[in-house]
């Protein structure tokens, strides 16, 4: 019996709203983030204390802050550090996680008790309140963050993966697989795999959304990016003192990140619908 993959469909992408808003919101997102730059040339970092706590100017869209330091090109500058560590963060935890998942749920046995003694007890632990615990041993700064969310993330990816597998490798298709004598690598390869790959596309999207508000929340009690480093996080806690004076200094980094991680659910609650996440796994069941 021939498996069903996903891949073989033609998702209709602009046919789910829920996508096609995501989309819309990513496309902007992106061309600000490139255009950005482009338009409003400042140094984020230069600082001129003359014009600092300005109102929004033809010179400086959103205004300065309290350096007198662009908003506008810190945040552009931001968003690239906000959103290209948060998806680097989530391929990292992809790449270690699903091999972990895949092997554990496959091979079963001693391996997969070794591979789920480590995820249970690590899953134990609340993955926030561990992700700051290893940031705080580390030391503050991005990179550490990123570790951090890692070593967390990448656990709940081999759980989900080894139970997605646990129920495709009782199948059919694999099954006879496993008698036409293909290797483990093989029948993971080509069967097993790509039925597990949409839900670790919308899991990975959604995920990204969470990683940026991970980001930022280190970052705004200080064991994130340090300054001057222009991440959102660090923006508002920055922006903290002047709140009654310049609210927009605060604004503008909270809006940023609430649209981007509205984006990432929007795209993996559309992409969900389009894969019909819900429908395969009912008839799994």
């Amino acid at each position: 019996m021939e498996p069903v993959l996903w891949k073989n469909k033609t998702p209709k992408f602009f046919h789910d709203p829920t996508l096609s808003a995501g989309i819309i919101l990513a496309v902007a997102i992106i061309a600000v983030i490139i255009l950005g730059g482009l338009l409003v040339p400042h140094d984020p970092f230069q600082i001129e204390m003359n014009n600092r706590l300005q109102g929004a100017t033809a010179e400086h869209w959103l205004g300065t802050d309290q350096l007198g330091r662009d908003v506008f090109s810190r945040m552009v500058y931001g968003a690239k550090l906000t959103i290209g560590l948060s998806i680097f963060s989530i391929l990292l935890a992809v790449l270690i996680g699903v091999p972990v998942g895949l092997v554990s749920g496959y091979i079963g046995g001693k391996v997969d008790a070794f591979f789920m003694r480590i995820v249970d007890g690590i899953l134990s632990f609340p993955d926030f309140i561990l992700a700051i615990a290893i940031a705080g041993i580390l030391g503050p700064n991005l990179t550490n963050v990123i570790l951090a969310i890692v070593l967390v993330r990448w656990i709940v990816y081999a759980r989900v993966v080894r139970g997605l597998v646990l129920v495709e490798k009782e199948k059919e298709y694999v099954l006879v697989s496993k008698v036409s004598f293909s290797s483990s690598i093989k029948t993971i390869r080509m069967h097993i795999l790509p039925q597990v790959l949409p839900d670790l596309i919308v899991m990975a999207a959604i995920d990204v959304g969470k990683v940026i508000l991970l980001i930022s929340a280190f970052s705004y009690i200080g064991l994130g990016a340090q300054p001057p480093i222009p991440e959102w996080g660090a923006m508002l806690n920055e922006g903290r003192t002047y709140f009654q004076v310049v609210p927009s200094l605060m604004i503008f980094p909270g809006l940023a990140i609430m649209l981007t991680v509205l984006c990432c659910n929007l795209l993996g609650d559309g992409l969900k619908n389009v894969f019909d996440i819900r429908k395969r796994r009912g008839k799994d069941e």
